[in-house]
């Protein structure tokens, strides 16, 4: 996928989300329909990214301010220090907001095990790694940049942060220091250790 085209998707996404901010603030009904057509977004497009009305409530009242990649990797220099600082964030960003997450992940969860729609969440970081790639690629194939991106996904966030505090019974710093730990391991499978051709 293409940047400008990600940069599309995001908008479309952001603008159904802010129809519905709308409509929850004006204490009306909140449908996916409606929530689109606030932004001239079409039905049919809006049900490609929240079939279920009570997602896109969830989403829309979790919908926090999230920084921007630039804000996020500012002080790195380099794919690796840019990919650790994205999966660092969104893991702060999970412990910061943790009730509205765990909210919002029980109701995807439940939508999913209905078996009626499969739930594909916001995936901001996946975004954000696709930049992060697009600015420097790593000497990384095409296959292998999204194999690290499917790698790095479940090592942040609310998933890793429920794995850490709810299983491995992680104290908040204890879970940052693992999130970091996976990250880099998983930098150096697929980027080759730190140091090696280069600090990439």
């Amino acid at each position: 996928m293409t940047k400008g085209r990600t940069s599309q998707k995001e908008r479309t996404r952001r603008a159904i989300l802010d129809g519905a901010r709308q409509l929850l603030s004006e204490g009306a009904p909140v449908t996916v329909a409606a929530a689109a057509e606030r932004h001239g977004v079409s039905k049919a497009t809006a049900y490609r990214y929240f079939s279920d009305p009570d997602i896109l409530v969830s989403e829309a009242m979790l919908d926090i301010e999230v920084k921007s990649y630039e804000d996020i990797t500012r002080n790195a220099n380099s794919l690796r220090e840019r990919l650790l600082a994205i999966n660092l964030y969104f893991l702060d960003l999970a412990l910061e907001n943790e009730m509205g997450f765990r909210q919002f992940l029980g109701r995807t969860l439940t939508v999913s095990a209905s078996g009626t729609d499969k739930v594909r969440r916001g995936a901001r970081r996946i975004s954000m790694y696709r930049q992060a790639l697009a600015d420097d690629d790593g000497g990384l194939s095409r296959t292998d940049q999204d194999a690290l991106v499917r790698a790095l996904a479940p090592a942040t966030g609310i998933e890793a942060m429920t794995a850490l505090l709810d299983v491995a019974g992680a104290e908040p710093e204890q879970a940052r220091e693992a999130v970091s730990t996976m990250t880099l391991a998983i930098l150096d499978r697929l980027l080759g250790p730190a140091g090696q051709a280069g600090q990439r």
